[in-house]
């Protein structure tokens, strides 16, 4: 055996052994910290996660906030006939877009600094198509404007302007989406102008005076009809009082929503510019496609938020909230008070998710 042969045999040898000693100090320390982590060491603040809410079942519709309840009434009513799951997400959003006494989602919804009500909205089906929407103003129902894009156009998104064109073109009424009650808000408003998003007003109420529950919000959508094809939905009017133009992670796919046949779906609600960062609901997914259920993965993506601004995490809600493709639900939030609506056969209830930090601003 000639000297070469010999050299490259022992560097082979020596090349396995370095292998496998390397992949036994990554096994050993993902147990350290593993145990780190267990023993309370990291993310002290975190809260246990919940038991199961429920064990899986299809068909299913979940939804953000308790006004997700009424929302999935509505899109019950396609999956209990056997309908598709893009027409139940899109028919049962169409519930808060058009109540004008909800002013976090289409018509009422409560404006931007400049006095113009500006909303957002995207949708994706089990074919992996998708469309979108912001900045629209006029036009009571977003998410069915952003529907046409997905199945009349070439594109995903369209805004502003554009969008609204778009819209009267296929029909849609053009309406004043300024309500009295979001008027008077926000000339009220106009007396500080001082803008401070506030935790979970979504469950909180609205008083019309300056300086109180002044949010936003949104309602994402989820669900999975008989034959087991998911699709979301995701609309909103965005943050009170925000600067012109601004758009948030609602109408924006992979941020405020995504769905993945194969694996399940996920949505967003709260500050979306966070959401953005993380591109959440993506992350959602992919972490369940690696094997994680839906509240470790919603978890999971929570605690990226932590990790990339824990100071910044500590005054703001973001909630996510998922469903796998066997009908099994999950949700968590930075803070306490984020909630979500599940609606099955035998199911129609309101659950609180878990969350990271225990104090609420």
């Amino acid at each position: 055996m000639g000297f070469g042969v010999v050299t490259v045999k022992i560097y082979n040898l020596v090349q396995i052994l370095f292998m496998q000693n390397r992949r036994r100090f990554l096994r050993m320390s993902a147990l350290g910290a593993a145990g780190i982590v267990a023993s309370g060491k990291i993310n002290v603040q975190a809260a246990e996660a919940p038991e199961p809410r429920e064990k899986g079942t299809v068909p299913v519709v979940v939804s953000t906030w308790n006004f997700g309840k009424e929302a999935n009434a509505a899109a019950w009513k396609v999956l209990a006939a056997d309908g598709h799951s893009l027409d139940a997400v899109e028919q049962g959003v169409w519930v808060p877009e058009a109540d004008p006494t909800n002013q976090s989602v289409g018509l009422g919804g409560r404006p931007d600094r400049d006095g113009h009500v500006t909303l957002d909205a995207c949708i994706m089906d089990d074919q992996y198509r998708c469309g979108s929407v912001a900045c629209l103003e006029h036009i009571v129902h977003p998410i069915s404007v952003a529907r046409k894009v997905m199945e009349k156009t070439q594109h995903v998104m369209l805004v502003g302007e554009g969008a609204l064109q778009f819209a009267l073109e296929n029909g849609f009424k053009k309406e004043n989406l300024l309500t009295e009650k979001s008027k008077k808000e926000w000339e009220d408003w106009l007396k500080t102008s001082k803008y401070e998003p506030v935790m979970n007003i979504e469950n909180k109420g609205t008083k019309p005076f300056p300086g109180d529950e002044r949010n936003h919000d949104t309602i994402g959508m989820l669900a999975i009809d008989s034959k087991g094809r998911v699709s979301g939905a995701c609309t909103t009017s965005g943050m009170a009082f925000k600067l012109r133009g601004r758009v948030g992670d609602s109408p924006i796919i992979g941020a405020g929503l995504f769905v993945d046949n194969e694996i399940g779906a996920a949505t967003s609600t709260g500050v979306g510019e966070e959401v953005i960062r993380c591109v959440g609901s993506h992350l959602v997914v992919e972490l369940m496609r690696h094997g994680h259920s839906p509240t470790e993965a919603c978890k999971k993506a929570v605690e990226r938020l932590v990790k990339f601004n824990p100071e910044k995490a500590k005054n703001i809600q973001v909630g996510f909230l998922a469903v796998n493709k066997a009908g099994v639900v999950g949700a968590w939030a930075l803070q306490k008070g984020f909630t979500y609506s599940v609606r099955t056969n035998d199911t129609d209830t309101v659950f609180d998710a878990g969350y990271f930090y225990e104090n609420v601003k």
